[in-house]
């Protein structure tokens, strides 16, 4: 049995049974962040504040919503947001972050792409931000649902005919995941399940292996500068901060972290308050009726991009296309085959691969929110196109990229 002196304090008390000064010197105490970093390492600590608010958020309005296909629409539009005292504000809340969130997803995804967070043994960090970002997708596409509104249930129907991959017509499967021929009660009850349950918990267990994988090759810095954190880490710890290339996670970096996010919520609240429609489509105001087809379906704006290389193409190749598009990012590290870790502006053919790629993906979601039909068909054909060939010659054009 394990020897224990009488605790003077509780801090002790809780640290002979939990460690708690040790974890407090492993994750941040002594967990060494590089100087030269910018603003936009803090995105991973927005996201977490984000993912809180939709926590919080939705624990209020899952108070008050109904799971069942008669009620549901008028438990939102009705309920919450005119009898319930502030459930309008938690709704926007909950709305306008299940956006935004995806806004400060791509900044912090471009922001590794840029400047190569993803190569030398940091690729389990981009493997598990990419199955985060799935994870999100799929909690905000379940999330969509629950309104029962009309764009709510024709998006729910095209997106699960997806499953039946083309050709193959594998309805049976579309109807295992439905559980019914059209989204119906079991469709609401499954994803009300999902996205108040199981994809929560997923995210949670994410985000710590997330934070795990950053934990022993470090973050990346801007310069790309291969920095020996141990024999930095002396420095600091012998008083030598202003010569030492790192600092402490807490409070040094933690503090520019917090000023990001108080930016990053005067925005949000700005939104929340005044721009709040953007987060919510005006069709979907209306009950789900599947007797009557939307002129025009699509998803999310943070959806749209992979839609519209979905979109252009016959059955078959278009469904290639979007599976192509799920999972190319994850290849991302083993597809670039240049050594260089340095910023993109520094790497020759690949600053223009990056901007290409950014310009592209903006053009496909502009083009995924119009109709499919004249010169924005041929548009978005020829973006789905460019956005595919750009993955093909990267392993090209990096491993003929010159040392710098």
């Amino acid at each position: 049995m394990a020897h224990f002196e009488k605790a003077r304090n509780l801090e002790e008390w809780l640290d002979q049974r939990l460690a708690i000064k040790t974890l407090r010197r492993v994750l941040a105490e002594e967990y060494w962040i590089p100087k030269n970093i910018n603003f936009l390492w803090a995105m991973g600590m927005v996201l977490a504040i984000t993912f809180g608010i939709l926590l919080v958020s939705g624990i209020f309005l899952l108070m008050y919503y109904q799971p069942n296909i008669e009620t549901a629409f008028d438990s939102v539009n009705y309920t919450i947001m005119k009898e319930v005292e502030f459930g309008w504000l938690w709704r926007h809340m909950h709305a306008v972050a299940a956006s935004v969130v995806f806004l400060i997803i791509y900044i912090h995804m471009f922001t590794g792409i840029y400047y190569g967070s993803y190569k030398k043994g940091r690729e389990m960090i981009w493997i598990s931000g990419m199955l985060l970002f799935v994870t999100f997708s799929a909690e905000a596409f379940s999330g969509y649902m629950l309104p029962w509104g009309q764009m709510s249930y024709w998006a729910g129907m095209v997106i699960t005919n997806l499953f039946s991959l083309g050709s193959l017509e594998l309805n049976g499967l579309v109807e295992w995941i439905r559980g019914d021929y059209v989204p119906g009660q079991a469709f609401l009850t499954r994803f009300f399940m999902l996205h108040v349950l199981l994809l929560p918990l997923a995210i949670m267990a994410l985000i710590g292996l997330h934070f795990g994988t950053l934990r022993i090759p470090h973050v990346n810095n801007q310069d790309g500068e291969e920095i020996d954190f141990d024999e930095e880490a002396k420095k600091y710890l012998a008083g030598n901060t202003k010569e030492s290339k790192v600092i402490r996670f807490a409070n040094d970096f933690l503090s520019k972290d917090m000023f990001v996010v108080s930016i990053f919520l005067i925005f949000y609240f700005y939104l929340v308050f005044w721009h709040f429609n953007f987060a919510m489509d005006p069709i979907n105001f209306d009950p789900a009726d599947g007797l009557k087809t939307p002129p025009h379906i699509y998803p999310e704006w943070y959806f749209l991009w992979s839609y519209e290389i979905l979109r252009p193409f016959p059955k078959d190749p278009g469904l290639v296309a979007f599976g192509f598009a799920q999972v190319i990012f994850f290849l991302l590290p083993f597809l670039d085959k240049s050594p260089n870790v340095a910023p993109a502006s520094r790497r020759g053919s690949f600053k223009i691969w990056f901007w290409v790629l950014l310009l592209d993906m903006i053009v496909l979601t502009v083009m995924g929110k119009l109709p499919p039909q004249g010169i924005y068909s041929t548009i978005g054909l020829i973006a789905a196109v460019v956005f595919i060939g750009l993955w093909v010659v990267l392993p090209i054009i990096t491993k003929k990229e010159k040392a710098v």
